[in-house]
């Protein structure tokens, strides 16, 4: 499968799970337009993996997701340089605390950049993936857009919401295009434990306690909720959504895919 002149946008992507997904595009022969907040180091090592991935041309755009106002700024940038017939929803935040504890802030920051952020870049893109009979969005929810854990509130919140809001957008546009043209889609991936730079400190303090053993120390992290006791990868993520862009997935819309090794299957 190729996807040599598609043009592909993907959100938090200059690091973590995000790059991961561009990383796979790449590979497939997609442009590439990077978004985030990152120093120019972090993006500079961003831009330079994906086009060696493969990347036909490579973009980089800095934008706070927060400023619904901002976004529609970036969204005109971005299509200024053309049309995007692949939008991968993927930034997002965390903070814990119990509901009682949380922050009135950090719920509305985790809400509007895991949720709301969502919104705007598909009804911005949306339409134009219609008028071309071609389209994917792919958004990445996660478990917990599926299940809860305490101290969550706002995440689980929002990650049930990309789900919700990832149906009914499919639901509106499932008659786009054709099998021929490839159709519009909207789907979200739901991504258990993966292995990023975000959870190292995690899998660090396990693997000390089985004398600096890496593998036990994840068994024993995920054994918790992920019966397979195996992390995924960013790239295990991206070819998910790589086959999502595939022709052959014309009729995988409003799915909430889960990458969580029987996690939610408990």
């Amino acid at each position: 499968m190729t996807l040599k002149g598609r043009r592909a946008f993907i959100t938090g992507s200059f690091q973590g799970i995000g790059l991961g997904i561009a990383t796979e595009l790449a590979k497939a022969g997609a442009d590439i337009v990077l978004h985030g907040l990152g120093s120019a180091e972090v993006i500079a090592n961003a831009e330079a993996e994906v086009k060696a991935a493969g990347a036909g041309k490579v973009e980089s755009f800095v934008s706070d997701l927060r400023d619904p106002a901002a976004t529609e700024d970036l969204i005109a940038k971005i299509l200024a340089g053309g049309p995007v017939d692949i939008l991968c929803n993927n930034a997002g935040i965390q903070h814990t605390a119990p509901t009682a504890e949380m922050p009135r802030e950090k719920w509305n920051d985790i809400i509007a950049i895991n949720l709301e952020s969502f919104f705007d870049t598909m009804r911005l893109l949306l339409p134009q993936m219609k008028e071309r009979g071609y389209g994917r969005v792919i958004n990445t929810a996660s478990v917990h857009g599926l299940v809860a854990s305490v101290a969550k509130a706002p995440y689980v919140s929002a990650k049930h919401g990309v789900i919700g809001l990832t149906r009914v957008a499919a639901l509106e546009y499932a008659d786009a295009g054709t099998r021929e043209s490839g159709g519009v889609t909207v789907n979200a991936i739901c991504p258990g434990w993966v292995e990023t730079a975000l959870i190292e400190p995690q899998i660090q303090a396990r693997a000390d306690k089985f004398g600096g053993d890496r593998v036990k120390g994840i068994a024993d992290l995920l054994s918790e909720k992920q019966p397979s006791k195996r992390l995924a990868t960013a790239s295990d993520i991206g070819a998910v959504a790589v086959f999502l862009c595939s022709k052959a997935a014309h009729n995988i819309t409003g799915a909430a895919i889960p990458v969580d090794g029987g996690w939610t299957s408990q």
